[in-house]
């Protein structure tokens, strides 16, 4: 049966995705399933969710939809594709989507149709508890960061092999066949400082509901099944790792005094050097291969 951490596993994969209620903006993510849902929500100043298992849809669906008669299956099936289009950026007419602040959270009224009759869900989202937030949004954000600091340098190390490459050619005397191709040495110093200056400026003051552009999407499911998958490895690891039996001892009342066998293998073993685990220890270092440039010069 599949339960609700399966759904909080398949919901931590979801992209976060910008839409808007009214003149309201937020950033939502949802899971469905046909045992229930998991909607996560936040204006990036609370955060909300709501977890319903199949029993909590079917009654809700019986006290707002009380013309319709369908499984609670299909009910959810319908909810999936009406809110997923939404988180895609695909509006539907045919279908709103209003909120509303609670005195426990905050209510999204949902309005459609289903087989030519009116369709009502309201979902009752609670604030999200702290490991959650944490859980979807601070580390995937802090490890995007990090990942995006990784591309930049590796960008700015091919950048200045690049430019090495470029004036290696120049000392031969090769030149530009367009001249409008010229550029200048990169030099990062200078392109951080522009960059704080000039376009950071222009990034913060986009707005709230740009924070996860496409890209950022993918960046986001990217580092989020990195967490799944080394999440995975971590329960089955303790899954298949028991307590260690207890050690089968005999004890002698008077132990036989040591061999000169046993004193020579122990003296011998004693001054036998061991090797640390942190000397063994050799982290990965990525180096990028240059790569001649084609077609620049003539």
């Amino acid at each position: 049966m599949e339960g609700s951490e399966e759904l909080e596993s398949s919901l931590l994969t979801q992209p976060w995705a910008s839409v808007c209620f009214g003149e309201s903006a937020f950033l939502a993510k949802a899971s469905f399933r046909d045992t229930g849902y998991i909607l996560l929500i936040s204006d990036l100043s609370s955060v909300w969710y709501e977890s319903a298992d199949a029993e909590a849809v079917r009654q809700r669906s019986k006290e707002l939809n009380k013309r319709l008669t369908v499984h609670v299956s299909s009910f959810l099936h319908r909810l999936r594709n009406l809110v997923c289009p939404l988180l895609a950026g695909q509006l539907d007419t045919a279908t709103s989507f209003s909120c509303h602040h609670t005195a426990s959270g905050l209510k999204l009224h949902l309005k459609s149709d289903l087989s030519g009759l009116p369709l009502y869900w309201d979902f009752h989202c609670c604030p999200a508890p702290v490991d959650m937030v944490s859980r979807h949004l601070v580390r995937p954000l802090i490890r995007m960061s990090l990942a995006l600091q990784y591309q930049v340098q590796e960008l700015t190390s091919l950048l200045i092999q690049k430019d090495a490459e470029i004036e290696d050619y120049r000392e031969s005397g090769a030149t530009l066949s367009r001249d409008r191709l010229r550029t200048e040495p990169f030099q990062e110093e200078m392109f951080q400082q522009n960059f704080m200056a000039e376009s950071l400026p222009q990034i913060c003051g986009a707005g709230e509901g740009q924070a996860f552009a496409s890209a950022l999407q993918q960046l986001y499911t990217a580092v989020t099944q990195q967490e799944a998958k080394q999440a995975r490895k971590r329960h089955h690891s303790e899954d298949t790792e028991g307590p260690a039996p207890a050690a089968e001892t005999t004890v002698h009342p008077h132990p036989p005094p040591p061999s000169q066998e046993d004193e020579t293998a122990s003296s011998s073993e004693g001054n036998t050097p061991t090797s640390s685990p942190a000397q063994k220890l050799r982290l990965p270092v990525a180096k990028a291969k240059p790569k001649k440039a084609k077609g620049l010069f003539s």
